[in-house]
C-alpha cells in the first residue's frame, strides 16, 4: 500500500473517463487538483469496457493518461469518491477494478508511485481471452 511521504499523498493515474475533456473529469476533478500532467504506465495494456476502459498488467505494453495530484483539502474525499466511481471496495471479490500502487512515468522520464485502478483479476482474465485491446494504449485514440 502507498503511504504518504515527505512529498504528501500519492497522485492518481487516470487513463479513461477522468481525463481532461472526458465525461467524469469535471464531475470529480475540476477545482480539486493542484496539478495534472501527462503520464504513462508501463507494463499495462488498455482494453475497451462498456463505455470506459480497463488497464490490465501486460509486460511490454504502456497506457497513456494523466498523473493527477489532488489538493490536500480534497484528497480524502476524492479518494472515497473515486473508489465509489470505480466500484472498488478493498478485499471484495466482486470488484471490477482494484486500486493498486504502481510506478508511473512523468514526461521527464522520472517515476512516481501513484494509485492506479486496474482491472480485477477475473476481469483481466476475460479481457486477455477475448477483449478488444486499444492498441495505442490511449483511450483518447480509441477511434
Amino acid at each position: 500500500m502507498i503511504t504518504p511521504d515527505a512529498r504528501g499523498p500519492p497522485p492518481f493515474f487516470v487513463y479513461g473517463t477522468l481525463r481532461p475533456g472526458e465525461r467524469n473529469h469535471d464531475l470529480f476533478l475540476r477545482g480539486r487538483t493542484d496539478r495534472e500532467e501527462p503520464g504513462c504506465f508501463p507494463g499495462a495494456a488498455l482494453y475497451e469496457g462498456p463505455g470506459y476502459p480497463y488497464a490490465v498488467e501486460e509486460p511490454g505494453a504502456t497506457v497513456s493518461g494523466e498523473l493527477v495530484t489532488a489538493s490536500a483539502r480534497s484528497y480524502a474525499g476524492l479518494l472515497t469518491e473515486l473508489d465509489r466511481l470505480e466500484e472498488y471496495v478493498q478485499g471484495d471479490p466482486r470488484n471490477l477494478y482494484e486500486r493498486v500502487a504502481r510506478p508511473v512515468e512523468r514526461p521527464d522520464g522520472t517515476t512516481t508511485p501513484a494509485w492506479v485502478y486496474l482491472a480485477s483479476p477475473a476481469v483481466a482474465l476475460r479481457l486477455r481471452a477475448g477483449g478488444r485491446r486499444i492498441t495505442s494504449g490511449d483511450w483518447l485514440e480509441r477511434g
